[in-house]
């Protein structure tokens, strides 16, 4: 059960994103403790969650950045994540957003094709310097994800097919406005079995031995992130198993001398330290249905809608001791405002808050103002 100081929350509008800035600390201190000695730095995915404050938190922890546009380019560097540690990604680069790249010496571009290939060197060459690019490999492993974030495989539309590969590196090499830095890779997301990045390790090793027979070597062999964290259980696995994640990693890379490891992590990092905080507006019966009518919607928390995800929900102010199942959905006007059927909670009135965890990454990035909805506010906690 999440514990919130409710009586000093009691004026705050609902809904609001509520974060626990000591558990992001927390967080982000076992990433480093895993990495500490070894070839690895961590991007951090900002698409997860862009909240200034959190940035802020983890650019001074010394993490980089990965982004896929230019606003997030902006937010970064805004949040004192150094140029040299920021990686870009993303299908659909514009000319603007890789000028910007370019001049701002950020590490490299992961380039998704050969015609972004091609804008890249022939924007670098007006602006008369290089681009540092990576290829992003399509490596054809089923992360058996949804199939909405599932990004490794060949019907997905990111990355180069493994058998272009080879022409492809080779037109990077003849190429006088770009600087191969490493390979790019990224197979899906909310992934916990470490299966697909056991497989993923040993396609990389294949892949550094074709390119050496081709003269070139890497500098970077970035893996991308897509680690998963406990929706069931939020309070019991609030920090997930990064020892796990990372010793795939340890035991499967075989790393050349000098070359660096880039992870991708994002929502393992922010999901479990926020919380989306909503009122009950109405308790409504029908014949054989009763709904918990709150006041956030899919607007602030989408996940549910978009993915079928599951979210904890907790009534933090019930003190019944019954319980009852309810659907609680939200007041957005779509079917698919709805948080959870059959849901089982403590006897709920109008008026009680409810929590709706792991809402820290993919909550408040993707919230919208469908029906003119205002934007939630956001707390954060005092760090100890």
């Amino acid at each position: 059960m999440l514990h919130l100081p409710l009586d000093k929350l009691s004026d705050q509008p609902t809904p609001f994103y509520f974060y626990d800035l000591q558990l992001l600390h927390d967080t982000l201190a076992a990433v480093k403790n895993q990495i500490d000695g070894y070839p690895f730095r961590v991007h951090y995915a900002l698409k997860a969650n862009g909240n200034a404050v959190i940035l802020n938190e983890i650019s001074s922890s010394g993490f980089g950045a990965d982004l896929v546009s230019g606003g997030e380019l902006s937010a970064a560097l805004a949040a004192g994540f150094k140029a040299q540690d920021i990686t870009f990604s993303g299908v659909g680069k514009t000319d603007e957003e890789i000028i910007a790249g370019i001049s701002s010496h950020i590490c490299c571009f992961n380039v998704e094709s050969v015609p972004e290939l091609e804008v890249i060197n022939a924007l670098a060459g007006n602006m008369g310097m290089k681009a540092a690019v990576a290829l992003r490999v399509n490596p054809d492993i089923d992360a058996h994800t949804h199939r909405y974030i599932t990004t490794g495989t060949v019907h997905d539309k990111f990355g180069i097919e493994l058998e272009a590969l080879p022409q492809v590196a080779k037109m990077v090499c003849e190429m006088p406005n770009v600087n191969l830095r490493g390979l790019h890779f990224h197979i899906g997301s909310q992934i916990t079995d470490m299966s697909p990045y056991e497989m993923l390790c040993e396609r990389v090793n294949l892949l550094q031995e074709a390119f050496e027979q081709q003269g070139i070597t890497l500098e970077i062999i970035n893996v991308g992130g897509g680690l998963g964290v406990n929706y069931d259980n939020p309070s019991e696995n609030l920090i997930p198993d990064f020892e796990r994640y990372f010793n795939v990693f340890k035991r499967g890379l075989k790393l050349r001398k000098g070359q660096q490891v880039h992870f991708e992590l994002g929502r393992s990092l922010v999901a479990q330290c926020g919380t989306l905080i909503s009122k009950v507006l109405y308790v409504k019966e029908n014949r054989d249905k009763k709904f918990v009518i709150l006041d956030a919607g899919m607007t602030d928390l989408i996940r549910p809608a978009l993915y079928q995800a599951y979210h904890k929900i907790e009534n933090l102010t019930s003190q019944a001791l019954a319980t009852e199942t309810y659907d609680v959905v939200g007041p957005v006007c779509e079917s698919s405002d709805v948080f959870a059927r059959d849901q089982e909670l403590p006897i709920t009135h109008r008026g009680d808050i409810i929590a709706l965890r792991t809402a820290g990454a993919y909550g408040e990035s993707m919230a919208s103002r469908y029906n003119m909805r205002r934007l939630p506010a956001t707390l954060f906690s005092e760090k100890k």
